[in-house]
């Protein structure tokens, strides 16, 4: 079974939601007038959700296609799809204690999208960072009503996840077999990357780079050895450059290496990436560094920054082996996501 770890959806149901809940607002203030835990801006180019001071992209209508999303994953050769939410629309500048609501609003829409293909997607669903505990408790729900996982951004409020707090959710993570796929959601705020596209061709990628070393060096996978988590993007930049923060392990080991009983080289191939690097000379360098028990197939579907022939090019890597597509192609992620169902 060929199956695509990485795609994204917006589920019609929560278009609905998003423009009724952000019209209507789930508060009142002083003055009575209604709060919106979110709100919308619309224009020629489509609907844009803004939470706080952070604004979408329009809502891209192809994630709410599942008929054409069905014909391509046809077309292409992908048996199954482990669908997750857009990254943009994970919400964590919602007060706590509305986004539980938001959250569950999401993941009803997204099992509810599904349900006339039932056989062709698995789900991750999106939860409350900025409440770890709540968030916890959800996720805890999620992976007994059948989900696989979860989707989760590089930043919450702005702040690094090994400073979030999230220990609550990563002892559920561990304890449920939860998959946790790792995406960038606002590159590297502050530095200016609009020129070029390298918000996204860069920023990224660098985004997830900088989460996943400071995963590491916090000490996240030294507490919790089996997480099951799968950073986008062929992980960014941390492959090719981890022999660094192995040296800054070496060279600083009071101040890099505190949290940790190794190198950050040995947590790195704990941890699962997808093949979204555009490039199948890449790819063999992944595979030969992680293994490939460590690497699973991805499209970013229906993104054009992504792959949206993924088949083709992991059998266009330089080599590549029988049992070496199998373990990306599907095996891996049968493995991870056993627990289904």
């Amino acid at each position: 079974m060929i199956i695509d770890a990485h795609a994204h959806a917006i589920p019609p149901d929560f278009v609905a939601y998003l423009h009724r809940r952000g019209l209507s607002g789930e508060a009142i203030g002083p003055s009575n007038r209604p709060i919106p835990a979110f709100d919308r801006i619309e224009s020629e180019k489509g609907t844009r959700i803004v939470f706080g001071d952070r604004t979408t992209a329009p809502l891209n209508p192809a994630m709410s296609n599942l008929e054409a999303r069905v014909a391509w994953m046809d077309a292409v050769g992908i048996d199954l799809q482990v669908m997750a939410g857009w990254i943009d629309l994970t919400g964590y500048e919602i007060a706590p204690d509305r986004a539980v609501d938001y959250c569950r609003a999401h993941n009803e829409s997204l099992a509810a999208y599904t349900d006339e293909h039932r056989d062709r997607f698995w789900l991750i669903g999106n939860v409350p960072l900025q409440a770890p505990e709540a968030a916890a408790r959800q996720l805890t729900e999620m992976m007994a009503s059948g989900f696989v996982g979860i989707e989760i951004a590089t930043t919450v409020r702005g702040q690094a996840l090994d400073q979030a707090g999230l220990d609550p959710v990563w002892e559920v993570a561990e304890a449920t077999g939860a998959f946790i796929l790792l995406h960038p959601m606002t590159p590297l705020p502050g530095v200016d990357l609009a020129r070029y596209f390298m918000d996204n061709a860069v920023g990224r990628p660098a985004e997830t780079s900088v989460t996943l070393a400071g995963l590491i060096l916090s000490g996240v996978f030294e507490r919790f050895p089996n997480l099951k988590m799968c950073a986008v993007h062929g992980g960014g930049f941390v492959p090719y450059q981890i022999g660094r923060l192995d040296q800054a392990v070496k060279a600083k080991p009071d101040l890099a290496g505190k949290h940790l009983s190794r190198l950050p080289s040995d947590y790195l191939r704990r941890i699962y990436v997808d093949t979204v690097v555009n490039d199948p000379a890449v790819l063999r360098f992944i595979i030969d560094y992680l293994g490939a028990d460590h690497v699973v197939l991805g499209s970013d579907y229906p993104f054009p920054m992504g792959d949206l022939d993924p088949v083709t090019t992991i059998k266009a890597v330089p080599g590549i082996t029988e049992p070496e597509l199998n373990w990306v192609c599907g095996d891996n992620m049968s493995r991870l996501c056993s627990n289904h169902g």
